[in-house]
């Protein structure tokens, strides 16, 4: 099959012959100032996303959100010492 190059003019007002020429196994490149930019391509689909593919690998701790003493000093200032 052959390469068709069109100039992005040309591109808009044929698109739909354009897509159809793709979808029939042509190679269609977009050129702007006859420098070629882009390549029309059938789209493939990637399939399903799999959710939960972390399930049982990730513990919270019970005390996640509780306030710690430490970060509230860094955060708030005071004479709290994080050396300890």
């Amino acid at each position: 099959m052959a390469r068709v190059v069109v100039n992005v003019s040309e591109a808009k007002a044929k698109l739909s012959k354009l897509i159809d020429m793709v979808y029939h196994g042509e190679t269609v490149t977009i050129a702007k100032n006859n420098l070629p930019i882009v390549d029309l391509v059938p789209h493939h689909p990637r399939g399903r996303r799999v959710l939960g593919l972390a399930r049982g690998k990730i513990v919270v701790p019970d005390d996640f959100d509780a306030e710690s003493e430490e970060l509230n000093g860094l955060f708030y200032g005071g004479a709290h010492d994080v050396s300890s």
